[in-house]
């Protein structure tokens, strides 16, 4: 402790005495239903953090410090009760016992805590229906596919009904393709149940994937912090530059990272003479008709205008079409590829209200892509030998 005080590194420390440095000196919060990833190559310390955070390893110091209370400072029977309550855990081997039924596996913790077996099948039922495994409850593991074993683990860890979800590597053992489909599911069950999850991976893209936020991780010590965009667009050193280094940004980027100011807009009120003349002074064929909370109407030409003028009408409204691809924010960069090469307009990025936000063209995507090139906190302060 002292040479770390000092400002020794993990190699000099064990040079000199033979012990490791697990984690040295980690920080961070994580906030209320945050998806954060923990993320370094092997031996970083990555699992052994996540460890310290329910205390299968026992801190050397430091304080974790969820919802006010240090964990640090309870004693084993409070420990054993904020675990069953507030946390869960699903590791990289499913961990599930040979001889029970899936049921049976799941409704374990509940078990344990000395709920009814009525109840705590009906919850395993449950859960297992959340994880797409509903009528497999009567199989036993062996007769189930990894994938299929990994979600039990998951819906083991979901029927405690805990507030915080730690998960080592979950996925790390699968095929691809399997793989990816349990990133998917966990990224659709999140977006229902709003869990806390800290998920540990060695894999970029699976982070970049995954994560509200990363955390990066190199000889025990976190390096940097920050969004999948703020790792990737501007790492905090040489060293995650070189880890991030040919990172395939359509899986990072999303529209709201390409979009351009939507302007000049169309207001819905506004008649066709005026429209005509706010197209032409800014050379377009066409323009986005908004109201007057900038919620999307459509979509109208310089023709239908005309047109309009021609039969004597007074507003656009009577000309424009609703015919416009929308998408939200947040959507990834390479699902707009098809969306953008198909649509006859730019896209219109729209919010859950369906208020303009920006559009994008098919010269935007590109422009990004070469620039991109040049509540609830769990706080930890831990240090582990």
């Amino acid at each position: 402790m002292q040479m770390l005080h000092q400002g020794m590194d993990k190699n000099q420390i064990r040079e000199k005495t033979g012990a490791n440095v697990g984690v040295n000196r980690a920080t961070f919060h994580i906030e209320r239903g945050e998806l954060f990833v923990i993320m370094g190559l092997s031996g970083s310390g990555k699992s052994t953090l996540l460890r310290c955070l329910n205390r299968l390893i026992e801190p050397t110091a430091g304080s974790i410090v969820i919802e006010g209370t240090d964990i640090l400072k309870l004693g084993k029977p409070e420990l054993l009760r904020f675990r069953q309550q507030k946390m869960a855990m699903v590791f990289q081997q499913f961990a599930l016992f040979p001889h029970r039924t899936v049921e049976e596996n799941v409704a374990f913790g509940l078990e344990i805590q000395g709920v009814s077996k009525e109840e705590r099948l009906k919850v395993a039922r449950e859960q297992l229906a959340l994880v797409g495994l509903d009528g497999y409850g009567a199989q036993y593991p062996d007769e189930l596919s990894g994938g299929m074993q990994q979600r039990v683990g998951l819906a083991r860890a979901l029927a405690n009904n805990p507030d915080i979800l730690l998960m080592d590597e979950a996925f790390s053992a699968l095929d691809p393709l399997i793989r990816d489909d349990m990133q998917n599911e966990l990224l659709n069950l999140q977006s229902q149940l709003k869990k806390t999850i800290v998920f540990i991976t060695h894999d970029l893209n699976e982070a970049l994937k995954l994560g509200d936020r990363i955390a990066l991780m190199k000889d025990g010590e976190v390096v940097q912090i920050g969004t999948p965009e703020e790792i990737v667009s501007q790492p905090a050193n040489d060293y995650v530059a070189r880890f991030v280094r040919g990172v395939d940004l359509t899986k990072v980027l999303v529209a709201e990272d390409v979009m351009k100011r939507p302007t000049p807009l169309l207001r819905a009120k506004d008649g066709p003479h005026v429209a005509l003349r706010i197209l032409r002074d800014a050379g377009l064929s066409s323009g986005f008709v908004v109201d007057e909370q900038r919620h999307l109407q459509g979509i109208v030409s310089a023709s239908h205008l005309a047109s309009a003028i021609q039969e004597k009408r007074n507003w656009i409204a009577d000309v424009t079409t609703a015919d416009v691809t929308t998408v939200k924010p947040a959507e990834p960069l390479e699902s707009l590829f098809q969306l953008v090469v198909d649509s006859p307009y730019p896209l219109a990025v729209v919010d859950d209200e369906g208020v303009l936000l920006g559009l994008i063209l098919k010269s935007s995507i590109l422009e990004a892509l070469a620039s991109q090139q040049g509540g609830e906190q769990v706080v930890a302060e831990t240090t582990a030998g």
